[in-house]
């Protein structure tokens, strides 16, 4: 990661910042040690940690002041504009603070009612996503290679996309079923999307290509969110074979109202007993190290109100719309489902156990758009701001049904599946060389895929980001 002190290095040992106690300022001092701002990277990156926890732990606490005179700290060495770990921290800091915004319901209000949010940049950045890094993109190679063998001698395919927005993933898949010594199947796409126009340009775009190919083909558009799907609207039809396409989709489904009366509004009017808080006990050690290493000693509210860490791999939060859908998905007697999901444990119950999870997801995100785009483009920044700005901000400022960035770890995504009736589909060897020379013929440096439980994970560096699974219908017994 950018900033981090090299693997075995200690902390230098002459820095200043051994020399003073973590977030020993007192409010209304501004920025109190103009040596802040001449901090080597690394050492910056690792203070910037120590603040950004610090203050967590008293937003979770219900400590504004003492919060309040940390994201003040933090906006001193943080920037959308500096290293990694500036603009990570720039992004958490207003994270935090729309989090504690909403202790006063009437001034989050006001303060929003004017925004404008437009569904063609959100639109945008996700194609700017899909150019920019090479995830969607090996997500699609691996998924159409699995549909690909699953449809082998099949005469009519079906498939339903989840997101239909980008219609590249579909003219590769022409071709390639063009290539078949049987021939091409004929071919229905259903597409979900919330945005009409999105659906009718993918709609014209693949029909054209369809026709190129000399493919038979139809385009189905249901106009709708994931989450609120009629699974009517599929139209599927008798002697159809099924696959099904979800790519950074599914977990949207996992949302729920459940802890709605566990969260524990931090108000001015709490309690000093309730505003007690401790911080997270901090070591001389590198950025990296102390992410990876360090145990999280987080404020609780109480100990009657914590469910069962989500940390564990084994433990499922309760998710009854996710569990229906599958259940109604399992109904349609799918041939093939490829889901490809973010590889974070970023649903806990608690603000620390997220804000952990969160940071050491998002720094390698930031970390590889950081190495495969130079720091001025506009572009970039639209992508660290608009997608991945917004899902930190939604996973740390929000509860309840409005936490909708619920990303589960692989090793749930198999349990929940199966518990579904589902049984896994190995994906083939020839996916994983196509996905790897697609890396090699663009230069993604530092990209690696692995495979893990006859699924893939596309990792960054040695850390996993995302991964792909695939599964089909399971008769009961």
């Amino acid at each position: 990661m950018a900033g981090m002190v090299p693997e075995g290095q200690s902390f230098v040992t002459s820095s200043p910042l051994q020399f003073i106690p973590w977030m020993s300022f007192s409010p209304g001092l501004g920025s109190p040690f103009p040596w802040l701002r001449e901090l080597k990277s690394e050492e910056r990156g690792l203070y910037l940690i120590h603040l950004l926890v610090s203050c967590a732990n008293h937003v979770a606490a219900g400590s504004l002041e003492n919060a309040n005179i940390g994201l003040e700290q933090i906006s001193h060495l943080a920037s959308t504009d500096g290293d990694t770990m500036q603009r990570i921290a720039a992004y958490f800091n207003e994270a935090l603070a729309y989090r504690m915004l909403k202790a006063w319901p009437g001034l989050y209000k006001a303060l929003n009612s004017t925004k404008i949010s437009l569904v063609s940049e959100e639109i945008h950045v996700q194609k700017l996503f899909f150019e920019l890094c090479p995830f969607v993109k090996l997500a699609y190679v691996i998924t159409n290679q699995a549909i690909v063998e699953a449809m082998e001698g099949e005469k009519m395919v079906h498939i339903i996309d989840f997101n239909c927005f980008e219609p590249a993933q579909w003219i590769n898949l022409f071709q390639t079923f063009n290539a078949r010594p049987e021939g091409p199947p004929h071919l229905r796409i259903t597409g979900l999307h919330e945005q009409k126009e999105v659906l009718d340009h993918m709609a014209r775009r693949l029909t054209e290509e369809a026709q190129k190919w000399d493919i038979p083909f139809q385009f189905n558009p249901v106009v709708c969110k994931l989450e609120n799907l009629d699974l009517e609207s599929l139209r599927i039809k008798t002697g159809e074979a099924l696959a099904v396409s979800s790519v950074l989709q599914l977990h949207s489904l996992l949302v729920t109202d459940d802890e709605m009366h566990k969260w524990k509004v931090n108000s001015p009017s709490m309690s000093k007993t309730d505003r007690s808080h401790r911080v997270l006990p901090m070591n001389q050690r590198t950025l990296g190290e102390w992410l990876k290493k360090e145990p999280v000693h987080a404020y609780s509210p109480s100990s009657d109100l914590a469910s069962p860490s989500p940390l564990s791999p084994l433990s499922l939060a309760p998710a009854p719309k996710m569990g229906s859908f599958l259940t109604a998905l399992r109904a349609l007697s799918p041939k093939l489902i490829v889901i490809t999901e973010q590889e974070s444990n970023n649903s806990g119950s608690t603000l620390m156990e997220r804000v952990m999870e969160a940071l050491n997801f998002y720094a390698a995100l930031f970390d590889c758009l950081e190495s495969t785009v130079s720091r001025a483009p506009l572009e970039r920044k639209k992508v660290e701001k608009m997608l991945f700005g917004e899902e930190i901000k939604n996973i740390i400022a929000c509860e309840g049904v409005e936490r909708k960035e619920r990303h589960e770890k692989l090793e749930k995504w198999i349990l929940r599946l199966e518990l579904a009736g589902f049984g896994r589909v190995p994906l083939s060897y020839h996916g994983m060389l196509q996905a790897g020379r697609l890396l090699q013929t663009n230069n993604y440096d530092g990209y690696k895929i692995k495979e893990e439980n006859g699924c893939l994970v596309i990792c960054w560096q040695e850390r996993p980001l995302y991964s792909i699974s695939a599964w089909r219908f399971r008769p009961y017994d």
